[in-house]
Order: structure tokens, then C-alpha cells, then sequence
């Protein structure tokens, strides 16, 4: 049968908000060992029920095609069977709405490939690192965290998340959670719609940077010292990559080594 193609089965899904979810899987058969911010493909056959709260894609396929996407991983390195992932629902998209309506222990295929060159292995050793995110951007970054948070006590690392609602910010209590375990590690989550219950940071993350949250916790904007990596909506990646620019940031590639890195699959 068609469906033999699945290869991993739901093991948790964390409904954040309607549109928002931790999806875990885990894979029939082991993976190699990735490096932390790589990303893999998952998918489902089109013949699988969407959510209830998604809409009707223009788009359709023949019910056996298998669709499928590129996520980022946010496991640790060394988790090569359980696998999670940071997912917002896409409505009229055509993964998505079919990922919401999963439940434990349904299948589902998910890639042998780990792939991707955003990771810290191209970061000196006593740089710092600061990581930059909008919505489900920040999933590459919980990897890094749990696979590196603990080896790096000499070096400052940050997370500046960006969102709407409080609700929208996953691993809020893990990362709040990091922060007090590691006085290392600086969490600056900042949101746009906040009602006044919120007592955090508002507004975009460029205002921040400019105002200088980074120097106040003795995080220095200078490509000699600390490294930048920025994943999620592209207006805040080129609003902060132009910021970065006037601070003599230069886009890191492999034939041309820069400190500042940007996802892009």
C-alpha cells in the first residue's frame, strides 16, 4: 500500500494556540547525528483530513501525492529518532492544515535527510552569539540551545523573540527556564500586540538593538566579538541585517566568512 511510505509516528503535539503547535516525532529507524539548526522535510499524503479550522486550497493534488515541506529542527543534535518541530498553521496552505489535524500515534513521513549550514560550527570559540527570531524562526535556536547551551560558559549567548500575543510565544517557559539556570544566557522576548497585562519588551526587535539591549547586558554589536543569526520574517531579517550592515556585519558564506548568519531553505 501507498502508506507504507510513512515512516514515523506522532508522539506529542502541544497545540499552542489554534494555529500554532509542538509537533514530536519519532522515526521508525535512527538518523545520523545532525548539527543543531539543521532542518529536515516531513510529510503527508493529500488523501489525509485537514483541521477544522483551516480553509480550502485552491491547489489540489491526486489523494496518494505526498506532500511535503522543509521544517526546522528543534531538537537537541544527539535526539536522532525523536524529532520535534515548531509549526504555525498556514490555513489555506496545503501541509499544514493536515499536520494540525494529527493526533497521537497517527503516521507520517519524515525525511532521512538532515541538511542545512546554519549552525555554530562556523562560530569562533570565544565569540558570543546572538539569535534572532520571529514566530516559528525560533526553532532552529531551541536546538541550539540544547545541544550547546551547557558547553559554552564562556561565552554570552542571547534569544530576541519577536511575536504578537503572549500566547504566540513558544517555549516561553523553557527558555525563561534556561535563562535562570544559565547567567550566561539572556532571553528578550518582545511583542506587538500586548494588552497591558504584559510587562515585558514591546515593539520591533531593530528599536531594541538600536536602543542597545544587547551592550546592557555587556553583548558587544561588533563582528569580532559576537555573531548573529537571524530566522523569520524577512522584513525583520533585512531590517536587521541593514542594522548590522552600519555595524560592519557581513553575511556569512562558505567561500566568504562572515558573523552574521541567515537561514534560508
Amino acid at each position: 500500500m501507498v502508506e507504507t511510505i510513512y515512516n514515523a509516528t506522532v508522539i506529542g503535539k502541544i497545540l499552542l494556540t489554534p494555529d500554532l503547535m509542538i509537533l514530536r516525532l519519532k522515526t521508525d529507524t535512527p538518523r545520523n547525528e545532525f548539527k543543531a539548526g539543521q532542518y529536515t522535510t516531513i510529510g503527508l499524503l493529500a488523501k489525509e483530513a485537514r483541521s477544522t479550522n483551516s480553509s480550502v486550497p485552491i491547489e489540489e493534488f491526486e489523494p496518494d501525492f505526498l506532500i511535503k515541506r522543509p521544517y526546522s529542527i528543534a531538537s537537541a543534535k544527539n535526539d536522532i529518532r525523536d524529532f520535534e518541530f515548531y509549526i504555525s498553521q498556514v490555513k489555506s496552505g496545503q501541509l499544514t492544515p493536515r499536520l494540525f489535524n494529527l493526533s497521537q500515534g497517527d503516521r507520517m513521513w519524515i525525511d532521512d535527510k538532515i541538511l542545512g549550514i546554519f549552525s555554530l560550527n562556523d562560530t569562533p570559540k570565544n565569540n558570543n552569539i546572538v539569535m534572532i527570531a520571529t514566530g516559528t524562526g525560533l526553532a532552529p535556536y531551541i536546538s541550539f540551545l540544547r545541544s550547546h547551551i551547557a558547553e559554552h560558559p564562556e561565552i554570552k549567548m542571547a534569544v530576541i523573540h519577536g511575536a504578537a500575543y503572549p500566547w504566540d510565544l513558544g517555549y516561553y517557559s523553557e527558555l525563561s527556564f534556561i535563562q535562570n539556570v544559565f547567567k550566561n544566557f539572556f532571553y528578550f522576548p518582545t511583542l506587538l500586540k500586548a494588552d497591558n497585562n504584559w510587562t515585558g519588551l514591546r515593539g520591533y526587535i531593530e528599536e531594541h538593538l538600536k536602543n542597545g539591549i544587547l551592550e546592557d547586558v555587556g553583548i558587544e554589536v561588533n563582528p569580532e566579538k559576537t555573531h548573529f543569526f537571524l530566522c523569520g520574517n524577512p522584513k525583520m531579517v533585512d531590517s536587521v541585517t541593514d542594522f548590522l550592515a552600519l555595524n560592519n556585519y557581513t553575511k556569512h558564506q562558505s567561500m566568504c566568512p562572515g558573523a552574521l548568519h541567515i537561514e534560508e531553505y
